[in-house]
Parts: C-alpha cells; structure tokens; sequence
C-alpha cells in the first residue's frame, strides 16, 4: 500500500470528493484504486475564510509499482510502514518471580498491560483507589474542599490524566508505532475509534474512566493483579552478583513485604515522599527543569473567533485549541501548557494545606471558557539549593503560598489580567466566570512568584494578545499555582531501563522525567515493559 499525505479539501467537501482527489494526485482512474482509507485528519486555519481539511490516506492499487516509478521523488508518497505491534518476549511455561508495577496512571497501566499479554502476571500497586471511588473523592474535593490524600487527581487509578483533556498526543520520537498500540488499545476499550484518525485526538475524564476500568479488566484475565491502597513506602536491596546492589522486596505502608526481583516505577509526578525515600536508599537522582505559573482563562466564543473567523462553531471543528511561545528579554520561556477547550479548572493538590491548578475537558469539549497553563520554564539554578529533591521544595512553597493567598478551604487564588499587567492587586474578578472549584479569590498572583517568572508573564501577554486577539483582555483569568507541569528530577536510568545505582528497578513514565502526558508516559511503559520481561528471560 502506499500513503499520501497533504491531501487538501474545503472544509464541507462531499463525500465522493476525497477519493477523486486520491485518484487524480496519483494521475489514475477511480477503478484502478483497489481500497483506501483515512489514517490521519487534521485543520488547516491558517486561512479562516477557507478553512481546508489536510487528509493522510493509505491506498492500495491494481498497479501500484507503476505509479510509484511514475511519481519518484513526490515528498508526500511513500509506502504505508507496518504500524503492528510484536512482543518481545514471553514468559517461560515455569513461570517464575512476578514483576511489580508500581502506579496504575498511564505508564504502569500500559506496563502492566504489555507484561500481562507476554504471560508475566504483573502485580500492580497503587497508593489510591480503583477509578471510580477515586473518582468519588476527588468530587469532594471540588464540592466540599475535603482531600483525601491519597485519593485525588493525582493519586489513584489512572493517574493525573484521568482529570485531564485526554490528550493522545505527543512530541516524542515514535520510530515503532508504539503509539498506535496505545490508541488500538484505548479503541477496544472503548474510546471512540475517530482517536486513530485524528491529527490531535483527545478523549476526556468521563470516557477516561470506563476505559480504565476496562483495560484493568483485561489485564486481570490475562493474570495481571491489582492491588490498591497498597502504598510502597520502602525498597529492600541486597548485593548483586558480580557488585552493586540490587532489588530484594518492598515494603507497605501496613508493614506487608513482597518479594520483588524487577519493579516498575511508574509513581507519577507528585509521589513526593517515595522520591525522598528513593534518594535516602541510594538510588540517583538528579534534578531536572520544569515550569511553574499559572491557569489562564477566557470565554471560549472568543478563542472560537480568534482562530476560525466566520467558520467558528461549525460541527466539523470544535472547540479551537491553541499552541503559544515567547522567548523573553530576561531569558525566559512562556508557553502555554495543556490547553483544554471547553474545559474547566481543576483543583489538582495531593497535600493538605496546598492549592495546584490543572486543566481538565470532556470529550464534548462544551464548557463555557477555555484554559491553559500560562507557564514559564524554570531549570535547576533557580531551585535555591543544588540538592536533588530541590524543585519539590520549590513546589511545595509557591503550593503552600498559594493556599493561604486562596484564604484556606483549597479556595485558589485568582487575578483579572488587566490588574496584573498593571502590576496591582485584583479586587473582583471581572466578567470571565471562573471555572476553579470549590472558589477563587481576588488578590495579588504575582506576590506568589518570583520576579523573573511575573516579569517574563508580564512581556509574554501583549504579545500572545496580537497572536489571538483577545488573549490579554484585562478581564481575562489567572488562577494560581499550575507547578505540577512535570517532575522536577530524573531517576536515572541506563539503556537496559534500570536505575543506575539499583538493578531490577525501572524508572519510568513522568515521575522518572521521562514522559510528559498521557501517550508518552504509555509509550515509556511499554519499552519499559519490554525491558524489564527482557530481563526476566535473561536477554538482557
């Protein structure tokens, strides 16, 4: 088969109009194409007037060797790669020592899946709850400003992006197509199937949770354990063959032991006690950048004019989403961060006494504003100390600060745009309606930050505001603190996917940094997934 890309069309094209321009960029008869099909849909809005669709298709052909010596050379013709997924390995008819995934979010959820289609039956550890009792808790949170520490957006079955936009997107590098097997997967769990075509799929928190459960389901036939409320709070090591150290067993918060020889890290972003455990075991880690700032919100009708013109609201669009950068004068980068259209803003703490912001969308993408992380990168210089766990401490205080500015009860604080470019503290909240529950309160945003960071947000406004119109309205919202952008530490690992100083244990996903988002942090479970059942076979 062969796949053409940059097919363009209007945006209401009939539906006989994407075949008949197959077949005329490939200067062939109608009859000659055999099948086709869409493996990619995108926008192009660069003209609001005459927004196009840009199509990918794979299409098969009664002579296709013809039409390839014919349009040698073409940059969008080429033949249709082998998306399939292989295993790597399968488990010895024996059996033998169970792997341990540690964290059910998207990486260990992917891990534990892939290990349990090899034959391996995982054990999967979670701090939190199943799903939909998570779920439960977190509600809550939003309704009556009551946290469960361990049952949050952070916490729990699914992981932070559960309460998310439900991106199925990344930057990454994806040389094997591991992101198809996480978008077929997500499909047989009951995503809708237009995530495998489209250019920027999503799939929201409502969906998001029976998928979870689903996958869980899958795994647990495959002979996959889950155990949740199982918080690891220790690592046994012993001496390794040869020198080192490596895994012996974990250790409970009840005090139960299990065996471990190879252990999956996939805690997450904000399991900040076993980072500090790991560093007092000996296990290295070494501070990282990340980005702090804040949530900024606006009526989605004028995100909606702003990009698509005359075409915003039609059907075939959406909600319009948007990608922002500015490289500032002091050095700084300010960037918009997990945008959700027609989302809401979510109170995302996993500590009493701390307020986090976070995004999240449903699938219908249909809530009255539009947010997004306003954020500015930050790297480990600025962190005030050169410890490791530096940038947790830095999270911690700009999230505490940001409670008592709220006025207690998790209540986030909040500023009108025009106040803070002006430099002065916000006493109402103007006419953008804050979507934050259980309530925002009007102060002084940039009291919470470092200059560098309000000075950098200062420059970035305006010049966001001549991208989109509208963006710096004065009444537009800022809502504090968005620190939980990614960890701020690496756990080191090698090209085997172990920790350098511990063998058996795998850093993986966000929590090590080495993911950022839903599809990237299951990719990472799944190489790492592979690596660790490489082990267990002895092809390490």
């Amino acid at each position: 088969m062969l796949r053409i890309s940059e097919l363009k069309l209007p945006l209401d094209h009939e539906a006989d109009a994407l075949p008949a321009a197959i077949a005329a960029r490939l200067g062939v008869a109608p009859g000659d194409i055999v099948s086709w099909s869409v493996w990619k849909r995108a926008h192009d809005a660069r003209k609001k007037a005459a927004i196009l669709k840009v199509y990918i298709v794979d299409v098969e052909l009664a002579d296709e060797a013809a039409v390839v010596a014919r349009l040698a050379g073409d940059p969008h013709l080429r033949p249709t790669p082998d998306t399939g997924y292989r295993f790597v390995a399968r488990a010895p008819a024996s059996g033998g020592p169970r792997p341990v995934v540690i964290g059910a979010g998207p990486c260990g959820l992917f891990a534990g899946l892939i290990l349990a289609e090899m034959g391996f039956r995982p054990i999967i550890l979670d701090r939190g709850k199943s799903v939909r009792e998570r779920t439960k808790d977190t509600w809550g949170l939003w309704r009556r400003g009551e946290l469960d520490p361990e049952s949050n957006v952070q916490f729990g079955e699914g992981g932070a992006g559960t309460f998310s936009d439900g991106k199925l997107y990344s930057q990454v590098k994806d040389p094997r197509h591991l992101g198809r097997k996480v978008l077929t997967e997500f499909v047989e769990a009951g995503a809708p199937a237009q995530i495998l075509t489209e250019a920027h799929p999503h799939i929201g928190t409502f969906r998001l949770v029976t998928m979870v459960e689903a996958m869980r389901a899958k795994i647990e036939a495959l002979g996959g354990e889950y155990r949740f409320g199982h918080q690891v709070t220790d690592v046994e090591i012993e001496p390794a063959p040869g020198g080192g150290r490596r895994v012996a067993g974990l250790r409970l918060k009840g005090g139960e032991r299990i065996a471990a020889e190879q252990v999956v890290l996939a805690v997450g972003h904000s399991s900040r006690d076993t980072f500090a455990m790991l560093h007092d075991r000996g296990v290295h880690i070494e501070a990282k950048p990340f980005s702090i700032g804040f949530r900024i919100e606006h009526p989605q009708s004028w995100i909606d004019k702003a990009l698509f013109g005359p075409c915003a609201g039609h059907p075939d669009l959406g909600a319009a989403s948007y990608s922002l950068s500015h490289h500032c004068t002091n050095g700084r980068t300010v960037y918009s961060f997990c945008m959700c259209p027609g989302g809401t803003v979510v109170a995302a703490t996993s500590e009493p006494g701390r307020v986090v912001t976070n995004g999240m969308s449903q699938y219908s993408r249909n809530e009255r504003n539009a947010n997004s992380g306003f954020v500015v990168g930050i790297d480990p210089a600025d962190y005030g100390s050169d410890h490791p766990l530096a940038g947790i401490a830095l999270q911690e205080a700009l999230e505490s600060a940001a409670f008592t500015a709220g006025g207690g009860g998790y209540f986030a604080p909040g500023q009108r745009v025009g106040d803070f470019l002006a430099g002065r503290a916000s006493t109402d909240l103007g006419s953008v309606e804050p979507s934050y529950k259980p309530g925002v309160r009007a102060t002084d945003l940039a009291a919470l930050m470092p200059d560098y960071v309000s000075a950098a947000m200062r420059e970035a406004l305006p010049v966001f505001g001549r991208k989109i119109p509208r963006y710096d309205d004065p009444d537009a919202l800022l809502t504090g603190v968005e620190t939980r952008t990614s960890a701020p530490i690496r756990i080191t690992r090698g090209a085997d996917f172990q920790s350098l100083t511990l063998a058996g244990l795998f850093p993986a996903g966000e929590g090590a940094g080495y993911a950022g988002g839903i599809l990237s942090a299951a990719i990472d479970g799944i190489k790492v997934a592979e690596a660790v059942a490489r082990a267990m076979v002895g092809e390490a």
